[in-house]
């Protein structure tokens, strides 16, 4: 099937062609698919980013989420973000029995993507892919990261709003705040709330968010308790974006994504000896490199 093709059987429903299709925007062929899926429309559908530590149950709550979405009538597509291999699954995928509700649905769409080597936690096809998915008809896009700490932070770039879980008595919260995970969540989720010390972690949250911070729900992702109040949240967000927020977003991910074009340069190995050798100094390496002049000769 061509490409046309492709987009066309995916906006009828087949998950099949949306895996195609999404397969491309992970190769060589992403400008062509996104050349024929033309400009992306002013108002997609909500990009939500779900983080936090391993184990915390982002995937347990992302199945509720996915529940919820499916009652309002809403395509729901899935991107769990894999450190190592699309084929492993990653986070999501690899623990199918809380997703198994939704596997049989076809309006709701999993996909492992790869990092692929990219800084941040996130695949530099992930911009690419939210694009595709909203092209061919998917209302809201969930995220999951990792969860490895610092380099959840990018999830920001491309989710609105970023929602970080954490869990009860097991110092995430503070570990969180350590990371600097806490300075991009717009929504902070406490899941497993039936656990002892519950509410100091809420306190504890507070105390380190200041009253103007993000807003904090109380889950029990596994019994559906608090999805309700999370939907809330998410929907009181959405009322509150602004253009300047948005902005920002698309400077972060036009920096991720420049960072890791440069990062690939065949030239920066060369630039570095330059500046080891004594030859170069990293100032004037960092401008060739930037402005693609030929480093020094050897």
């Amino acid at each position: 099937m061509s490409i046309a093709d492709l987009i066309a059987a995916a906006r009828n429903g087949s998950p099949r062609a949306a895996g195609r299709l999404l397969s491309l925007v992970e190769s060589d062929r992403r400008d062509e698919v996104l050349a024929s899926i033309g400009p992306s429309p002013a108002c997609a559908g909500p990009v939500i980013g779900i983080t936090g530590p391993p184990g915390s149950g982002k995937s347990t709550t992302i199945a509720g989420l996915v529940g919820a979405y499916r009652k309002r009538g809403c395509r729901v597509a899935v991107l769990a973000v894999d450190p190592s291999s699309p084929f492993s699954g990653g986070a999501l995928l690899g623990d199918r029995i809380r997703m198994t509700v939704h596997i049989n649905d076809s309006d709701v769409l999993l996909r492992s993507v790869a990092t692929r080597g990219h800084l941040g936690g996130l695949a530099a096809a992930v911009p690419a892919a939210i694009r595709l998915l909203g092209a061919i008809g998917y209302g809201v896009v969930l995220l999951e990261t990792v969860g490895v700490g610092q380099s959840e932070i990018e999830v920001a770039a491309v989710a609105d709003p970023t929602i970080v879980i954490v869990n009860p008595g097991a110092g995430d919260a503070v570990q969180a705040a350590k990371a600097g995970v806490l300075e991009v969540a717009d929504i902070v989720a406490v899941n497993k709330a039936d656990r002892e010390g519950a509410e100091q972690t809420v306190r504890d949250l507070r105390a380190e968010l200041g009253p103007a911070g993000a807003p904090i729900v109380s889950l029990i992702a596994a019994r559906g308790e608090g999805i309700a109040d999370l939907m809330a949240a998410i929907d009181e967000h959405h009322r509150a974006d602004s253009r300047a927020r948005r902005l920002a977003r698309a400077r972060a991910q036009i920096l991720s994504l420049a960072q890791t074009r440069l990062r690939t340069r065949p030239d920066l190995d060369r630039l570095a000896e330059a500046v080891v050798d004594g030859r170069d100094d990293p100032y004037a390496a960092a401008e060739r490199l930037l402005s693609s002049t030929p480093q020094p000769e050897d």
